[in-house]
């Protein structure tokens, strides 16, 4: 379903109508490669925490930073872009909710809603300082970015 999700709105132009209204009036097209990434990371991150499914979340987003990656100026037409967006979408360490396996051992009674946040906010920050790391580093010098 997922799959379908993601072509139906790459083939009737939604994903490019949703990337316009979301980030057009934002202005990302003209900004830094690396701003744009900051920015769009950070959306990734918060927007997980109303899905449950990095899978249902991927069918709905990629496609929307796919269109977004056809207007930025990137190296290999933006695909590098869309691939750190899509490690993004595995963030799922702050809340239960966040992922399958949160829910798993949240259902298990051993773990509260606050000991979830105490480990996953600094983690959750560490890794978006690590993809900024890596995105004017190592995945910029793969050509990437």
């Amino acid at each position: 379903m997922g799959i379908s999700l993601g072509t139906l709105l790459l083939k009737t132009g939604a994903a490019k109508w949703l990337s316009e209204v979301t980030f057009g009036a934002l202005g990302l097209q003209h900004m830094p490669l690396l701003a744009t990434i900051a920015l769009v990371s950070a959306f990734t991150i918060l927007i997980h925490l109303g899905f449950a499914s990095a899978t249902s979340l991927s069918s709905a987003l990629i496609p929307v930073y796919i269109a977004l990656a056809s207007t930025l100026t990137a190296p290999q037409d933006g695909l590098g872009f869309v691939v750190i967006q899509q490690f993004l979408i595995s963030f799922g360490f702050l809340l239960p909710v966040s992922a399958p396996q949160n829910m798993l051992a949240y259902g298990t009674g051993a773990f509260i809603t606050k000991q979830f946040l105490k480990t996953g906010i600094p983690l959750t920050v560490i890794g978006y300082l690590l993809v900024l790391l890596f995105s004017t580093t190592y995945w910029k010098w793969l050509g990437m970015v």
